[in-house]
């Protein structure tokens, strides 16, 4: 494992699997499907299965109300989780020098959706509706506020990749002196936008997600949020290495060979000084629709070839859009913390039949061991927008 400077102290997380780490944990390394629930109301004149998060959340609070809406209760979620790490940076370095860097790409649609279908029957915007709750890239700033941080703080949205991307943000500016700390993520909620517009591309599953299977049909959306801390310094878990390309090969399919994914992937491997084989796991984008999973298993073995034990965990929770990369690399962190005393790795969750057209890769099946202590989470968005993220432990 090359040197990093980076260490990521702290991780919160909430998504379908719930918002106790142990339990998501749990749920990982059994392929727990509790989560994805059937969904009658969010795409027009059919039924799917969502990855939806049922635990009480909590409110955002009085002082903050312009910011109230779903997603944002999410990172107040999350926040509780780390609350105390970031104070700890906060008083070590002082508010100005920790950043913030959130990737989403539905914000507080839904409310806005209430908000517009509210005005169509009665005139009138509902009390209480302020843009701020939808407006793009004020997760960012909303969480500046909660945390009572006055350093650099912005949104990333570039769609699918986003929370992924903000570690690759987080990183230059740590490395570059601009910040000595950085809080970084993603959340995004459900709504009828995305699910509706995924469902006009065709994209969209009736049945919960089967990724790399012969008879997959479609990707099963999630909602939920991951935050985490990063700082200076060695510690159990580090930061090792980011990736990202743009290779905008069109604006809602992936290039047919993964030529920009390879590029990521490699990228990130050059970036923490690791050849493939030091790879133990890697995470899949895994979406399981026919474009996704036919050109990532070719940049997957073009790279690896077999070698690596590889799952998606959308099957789990659903694909949870601008946050998936972040809530990804929540479970890199979960499988690579402590708590993970056999080491196991997550469930690759499917209908265990394979398509022949796709390049053969390793797909984990029952109890497969972490044997490196370094994992890969890969994140592959609309418009070629691709990112790569590699973490590892100490052990």
């Amino acid at each position: 494992m090359s040197g990093s400077s980076i260490t990521i102290t702290g991780m919160g997380i909430i998504c379908a699997l719930g918002d106790k780490p142990r339990e998501i944990l749990d749920g990982l390394l059994t392929g727990n499907q509790d989560g994805m629930r059937e969904s009658t109301g969010l795409v027009r004149d059919r039924t799917t299965f969502v990855g939806q998060v049922t635990v009480p959340l909590p409110d955002v609070p009085e002082r903050l109300s312009d910011y109230r809406c779903r997603n944002n209760r999410f990172i107040v979620a999350a926040y509780n989780q780390i609350s105390d790490d970031i104070e700890l940076a906060k008083s070590r370095y002082g508010s100005d020098r920790v950043g913030i860097v959130i990737g989403t790409s539905t914000s507080g649609i839904a409310e806005g959706e209430k908000a517009v279908t509210h005005r169509l029957h009665c005139d009138t915007l509902p009390q209480g509706y302020n843009y701020k709750q939808q407006e793009m890239g004020t997760a960012a700033e909303f969480l500046a506020y909660l945390a009572g941080l006055s350093g650099i703080a912005y949104t990333v949205s570039t769609a699918c990749a986003s929370s992924s991307k903000v570690f690759a943000s987080a990183k230059r500016l740590i490395e570059a002196g601009i910040i000595d700390a950085c809080v970084v993520g993603g959340s995004d909620s459900l709504c009828g936008l995305t699910l509706n517009g995924f469902d006009a591309l065709e994209s969209v599953s009736e049945n919960i997600c089967n990724p790399f299977s012969q008879n997959r049909d479609g990707i099963s959306i999630g909602e939920g949020a991951a935050l985490f801390l990063l700082q200076k310094g060695a510690g159990e878990i580090l930061l090792l290495g980011t990736g990202e390309s743009s290779d905008a090969y069109h604006m809602s399919a992936p290039h047919p060979d993964g030529k920009g994914a390879e590029t990521a992937i490699r990228g990130a491997l050059a970036d923490a000084g690791l050849r493939p084989e030091d790879i133990g796991y890697v995470n899949l984008h895994g979406t399981g629709t026919r474009k996704n999973d036919l050109m990532e298993s070719k940049a997957i073995n073009r790279i690896f070839g077999q070698s690596v034990p590889c799952s998606s965990t959308k099957s789990l929770v659903g694909h949870t859009l601008g946050a998936a990369g972040a809530i990804e690399i929540g479970f890199c962190w979960l499988t690579l913390f402590s708590w993970n005393r056999q080491q196991l790795l997550p469930l690759h969750r499917w209908d265990g039949i394979r398509d022949k057209e796709l390049s053969p890769i390793t797909l984990i099946g029952e109890r497969t061991r972490l044997e490196r202590s370094i994992v890969m989470s890969n994140s592959f968005a609309f418009g070629g927008s691709n990112a790569s993220v590699i973490i590892g432990s100490k052990a």
